[in-house]
């Protein structure tokens, strides 16, 4: 059976990941608020572990938001970097493949 031709890969999709992981934070969060007023009775039942599961998400989404703010800095730090390049003639390349630096 002959193979069909590769097609090149699409660009990657822009979503505001801040955004997204923002509102899971949230809805973790909410989620421990609602369950502690029944601790005692989800420990009865032996499920005293789900609040403190969802304490641990709303940790773990404070981290991503960190995580997706220096992400979204670093972008934006690269593509100035990139336009001021191209404003000023861009960088010096050699044609053979070797960096500048390895002579």
């Amino acid at each position: 059976m002959p193979k069909t031709a590769l097609r090149p890969s699409p660009p990657p999709l822009e979503a505001n990941d801040v955004a997204i992981v923002g509102g899971g934070t949230v809805l973790w969060f909410v989620a421990f608020l609602v369950l502690l007023p029944f601790h005692g009775t989800l420990a009865a039942q032996g499920r005293g572990d789900w609040q403190w599961i969802c304490l641990a998400g709303a940790g773990l989404g404070l981290i991503g938001l960190w995580y997706c703010r220096a992400r979204r800095a670093a972008i934006a730090r690269d593509r100035a970097a990139a336009a001021d390049a191209s404003a000023a003639g861009g960088p010096e390349r050699e044609t053979d493949g070797r960096s500048p630096t390895n002579g």
